[in-house]
């Protein structure tokens, strides 16, 4: 994996910064708000082991823990089904929580496609969804519902949708949503689909398109923007935490620090991880990864460098995944990480021990990884288009 560095390295790095394309971005505290652990002498490499060989599952798209319960799982299928089941691996039996498939558009890369608990769950019963419903045009959802019955069940009649944004074409939805250590609802969305950006929306931020939002889920009708959101006094969306991303499909919290982690998929040269600060303009269509898009030269006045980033002789789209807190794989212990779709690779992002950062293949995998779940005790699983599996000491 190729990395981009900070530009203020480029006196001593110059080799490297030529291999990775313009630099002049200014980084916006991406050491601090996103610390690593260094790296772990010698090599790492990890394993994937069925996670319940038992059951099936037919495109997974997330996988959550209620708050304060670690005895089952709730996994989203892409169709719109929401089942839940026993977390052992002998599960053998799952029941339907939801069933949304009737009303979901599953064309394009639209479905079901994020889910998030609320931190008091286990008191109001609220559990927030995000997908793409029928219609003309494709209409992203971030609706509210309610369980009646501790977490069994998700009334299909409580909905309450939060937002809702008419999509222009029918890629690039993002979905992923999650709840911060603020107790705030992040959202993230693509910059609207197609190829290149055509509608300029990465770089525009009176639209919520191409951005990480932030909601506050327990104010407003139907919800109130945080107060210190970048654009709360206005210059644009007050819903905007962070903005210029191409499509955001997956990103989280490192439970121990509170960094925000995201993985940006690209166009056709590059792959991004990212740390997001609040206000960071990440770049896209101006740049794609660390590289000027569509020009030889580009102004990067203002835009936050990606933490690291890969070529498409690497992989083709990635796979945002988690900062490993777990027990089980002990030389992992907080590094970042994450996949590609597309090659089945899987990759740890650590600290060389002086700040920037080196990354290490842990994998080659054969499966299309979608997205990363992980445990109340901080062991991963790899979501793949065809099963579920835990990521394993070799």
């Amino acid at each position: 994996m190729r990395l981009c560095l900070h530009p203020f390295l480029a006196a001593v790095l110059a080799g490297l910064l030529s291999a990775c394309g313009d630099g002049g971005a200014s980084a916006r505290g991406t050491a601090l708000s996103c610390p690593r652990s260094p790296a772990p002498d010698g090599d790492v490499g990890v394993a994937l082991e069925p996670a319940f060989p038992e059951l099936a599952f037919d495109f997974p798209t997330a996988m959550r823990q209620a708050p304060g319960d670690d005895r089952h799982w709730y996994l989203l299928e892409r169709t719109g089904v929401i089942y839940r089941f026993e977390n052992r691996p002998g599960a053998s039996s799952r029941t339907t929580v939801l069933d949304l498939s009737g009303q979901i558009d599953t064309g394009g890369e639209g479905g079901l496609l994020g889910m998030a608990f609320h931190p008091r769950f286990q008191r109001n019963g609220e559990v927030f969804l995000s997908f793409t419903r029928d219609g003309s045009p494709l209409r992203s959802y971030v609706s509210r519902f309610r369980s009646p019955d501790g977490g069994r069940t998700l009334d299909v009649n409580s909905e309450e949708p939060l937002l809702t944004l008419d999509q222009p074409y029918a890629n690039h939805n993002g979905g992923h949503i999650a709840f911060g250590p603020d107790g705030h609802l992040y959202i993230g969305f693509g910059d609207g689909g197609s190829a290149g950006d055509p509608l300029g929306n990465g770089q525009d931020p009176d639209t919520l398109f191409g951005a990480l939002l932030r909601i506050d889920a327990d104010a407003g009708d139907p919800y109130g923007t945080p107060a210190d959101n970048p654009f709360a006094d206005g210059g644009g969306r007050a819903e905007i935490y962070a903005w210029g991303l191409r499509n955001p499909w997956r990103f989280s919290f490192d439970r121990q620090t509170g960094g925000l982690w995201l993985g940006d998929v690209g166009q056709n040269e590059w792959e991004e991880v990212d740390c997001i600060d609040r206000g960071g303009n990440y770049g896209w269509n101006i740049r794609e990864g660390a590289h000027c898009y569509g020009a030889p030269d580009c102004d990067t006045a203002g835009l936050t460098d990606p933490v690291a980033e890969y070529g498409h002789d690497l992989g083709c789209s990635i796979t945002g995944g988690y900062v490993y807190r777990g027990s089980a794989i002990p030389a992992l212990r907080g590094g970042y990480i994450h996949g590609d779709f597309c090659s089945g690779r899987i990759w740890a992002l650590f600290d060389d021990g002086s700040g920037e950062p080196v990354v290490r293949e842990l994998l080659d995998s054969d499966q299309r990884i979608v997205a990363f779940a992980q445990g109340a005790g901080g062991e991963l699983y790899v979501l793949a288009a065809d099963g579920v599996f835990r990521l394993a000491a070799p």
